[in-house]
């Protein structure tokens, strides 16, 4: 059995590969219950507008069925509800504590109806996903993939699910290249976010987290390489926010 992290005492630096996913997992869980209001506060509230991008871009059908991997405390998948209310939507996540706080909230919202037909959370590792292949029209992510082990068997999990047609929909965090603009993110994500943060949630190591999980990451290019490298097609990106952010659109 792997020995529990201790999130706040762990050196605000990456972990290793062997212990990420049970970091990464303690993390979340600790960072639950104040999640949704530092993603308002660390973007201006444009988190909101993402979301309602990414749900365009899956361009579900009439009666469509998304699978939102990662969907911690459901907004993307509550977003596709309520910009379609004639889809169905599974939410994943392997940290049950964002989970909990997601079906909290789709019951405030009377998102969640008696038999669970529109709208479902389950415990799933994104790079294992307990799905057939092809059982849905679109497959969505909203900053998973820093997060992941291996990027390439991710997205590789998420096109075997993907009905042919469908797609592959990923929101992530990148890093700006224009020189001011990259100094001046450098200082807020790196400086001001974890301070934040912490005042916010308590855990600051969450969000030291955060801005060093974008240094290895793969650039827009290089990661729609990598979607191309598993079966997608006509990848595409799309940067927002002056480049801090990438939305990646593949086809299957």
């Amino acid at each position: 059995m792997t020995k529990p992290i201790d999130v706040m005492a762990t050196p605000a630096i990456l972990p290793d590969l062997e212990q990420k996913p049970t970091y990464v997992n303690q993390m979340f869980a600790a960072i639950a219950g104040r999640y949704d209001v530092m993603n308002r506060v660390m973007t201006g509230g444009q988190d909101q507008r993402w979301r309602r991008l990414i749900v365009k871009q899956c361009h579900l059908p009439s009666g469509g069925h998304l699978l939102d991997v990662a969907t911690g405390t459901g907004d993307i998948g509550f977003e596709a509800m309520r910009l379609r209310p004639d889809v169905r939507v599974t939410g994943v996540d392997f940290t049950h504590e964002m989970m909990i706080v997601g079906q909290r909230k789709a019951y405030r919202e009377g998102l969640l109806d008696v038999h669970g037909s529109r709208l479902r959370f389950a415990d799933a590792d994104t790079l294992s996903l307990p799905f057939a292949d092809a059982t849905f029209d679109a497959v969505c992510s909203g900053f998973l993939m820093r997060n992941v082990t291996d990027i390439a068997r991710a997205f590789a999990e998420q096109r075997r699910v993907v009905k042919p047609g469908g797609r592959v929909v990923c929101l992530e965090i990148t890093r700006p290249q224009a020189p001011v603009w990259r100094d001046l993110f450098g200082l807020y994500f790196f400086r001001l976010v974890p301070l934040i943060g912490s005042l916010l949630s308590g855990q600051p190591q969450a969000y030291t987290y955060l801005p060093h999980s974008t240094l290895a990451f793969p650039l827009p290019q290089a990661l729609q390489g990598i979607m191309e490298s598993v079966g997608l097609r006509r990848v595409r990106y799309q940067t927002l926010m002056l480049g801090t952010v990438a939305l990646h659109v593949g086809e299957v």
